[in-house]
């Protein structure tokens, strides 16, 4: 049987890409889960430009795949070990904790929120509102102000976070492993770290009676720094097993398991020092939002394989060489505008690798680029849950909230761009 027979037409590789893409944007826009999506968009391309007979041997080869595997299993590990975090409330010990070590509104304004950016779940920023709001209301800030802290220093932490689901999907799609990349992030999220602090408090003035909240907190610092220690172990051990079978067990990293392993070690601390209950533990199995975000993972992979297997790359590979196309646009503004349109850095890096597979090979500067670029889209789209649920809950107009995130977009998008050409 021919293909004419069996699919619905000679349809062009650049042109199914495109139908495809209108396809996830609409899906996108009438909210349907990433994981869904993803996935769907993939099935539709593949249709859409190849052969039905190959299309199941391109899904069986892309889901038994050891690298499939074990980025999937890891990010349902990690999604697990954040509910787990909520359900248990050691979160809450964790951020309360680091009130009372901190003597200064500013930085723990600052910090908290980055804490609770060590669940990556969606719209953890809602998590933070509450402590935010009672730290920067000593200060005096604007709502809108508030609102700028709590999403941006949330954020700050993903680009060097090693079991960030982005990351460890970056570094498996791209086959560069996640310290070379955290590496080339750090001086990245240090820009982010002062511009967020310089555009949050410059010119602030400290509480007059800051010094005697911070005479009664340290009477208890010892105990705060117990039970800091404490509810940080399960991220920890998790981030020092990564590290540690990084170090030691060669091609583990690059097979993914690492990240697995590791997770399964931090599930195990945070249940020992939790104590939790069968139904707290069963709890987070209930949630759509995990299997939601583990299928995402998968499809990231399945529209990978479909778009290599169009010859898209080949295309784009020849307007690249022909002059038509700038290989850096390529790295920066495509995934910049695709994390923008998704509402989602995994989803901008996988439709971005998707089509650069085999126009180049990556390396740990163009796989950072990449992925900068994409995480900094995501974050200042309208769509963004952190973003939506934080103007909400501060009440304030997100415009407003624009006149410090698109200034903090440029400054640390231009120091990505100085990293990647000096580094």
């Amino acid at each position: 049987m021919t293909r004419k027979s069996i699919s619905l037409g000679f349809v062009d590789p650049p042109a199914a890409l495109v139908a495809s893409f209108c396809f996830l944007g609409l899906m996108l826009y009438k909210r349907v889960n990433l994981g869904l999506t993803l996935n769907a968009t993939a099935l539709l391309l593949a249709l859409l430009s190849l052969d039905w007979e190959t299309i199941p041997t391109i899904v069986y080869e892309t889901t038994v795949a050891p690298l499939t595997i074990a980025v999937v299993l890891a990010t349902f590990g990690i999604m697990l070990l954040s509910q787990l975090y909520k359900e248990t409330r050691v979160i809450n010990t964790l951020s309360e904790s680091v009130s009372g070590l901190i003597n200064n509104s500013k930085i723990v304004s600052s910090l908290l929120p980055a804490v609770i950016g060590f669940l990556p779940v969606a719209g953890g920023a809602l998590m933070s509102a509450p402590l935010v709001d009672s730290q920067t209301e000593r200060l005096g800030l604007k709502p809108e102000k508030k609102a700028y802290v709590n999403v941006w220093f949330r954020h700050t932490i993903f680009p060097v976070y090693p079991i960030s689901q982005v990351l460890i999907i970056t570094a498996a799609l791209t086959g560069i492993a996640v310290p070379f990349i955290i590496v080339r992030q750090i001086p990245v999220v240090a820009v982010m770290v002062i511009v967020g602090y310089l555009i949050s408090f410059w010119k602030v003035s400290v509480v007059k009676n800051e010094r005697s909240l911070n005479s009664k907190s340290g009477s208890n610092l010892d105990s705060n720094l117990r039970r800091f220690l404490i509810a940080f172990s399960p991220i920890l051990a998790t981030i020092v097993v990564v590290a540690g079978l990084d170090a030691a067990v060669l091609g583990l990293a690059s097979l993914g398991f690492d990240v697995f392993i590791a997770t399964l070690v931090g599930l195990m601390v945070l249940i020992v020092i939790s104590k939790p209950s069968i139904h707290v533990l069963a709890t987070p199995l209930k949630s759509w939002e995990i299997y939601g975000i583990t299928l995402a993972a998968y499809g990231a992979f399945l529209l990978r394989s479909v778009t290599i297997a169009t010859g898209i790359s080949e295309t784009v590979r020849m307007l690249v060489v022909s002059g038509s196309i700038n290989i850096i646009l390529l790295l920066t503004l495509v995934p910049a505008v695709l994390g923008f349109v998704t509402g989602s850095p995994s989803g901008g890096v996988a439709i971005s690798v998707s089509v650069l597979a085999g126009l180049l090979t990556f390396s740990p500067k163009t796989a950072a680029l990449l992925y900068i670029s994409a995480f900094l889209g995501y974050v200042i789209v309208p769509s963004h849950l952190c973003l939506a649920f934080t103007v909400d809950y501060f009440k304030c107009s997100m415009s407003r909230v624009y006149r410090y995130l698109i200034p903090s977009f440029l400054i640390t998008f231009a120091a990505a761009l100085l990293v990647y050409f000096l580094v």
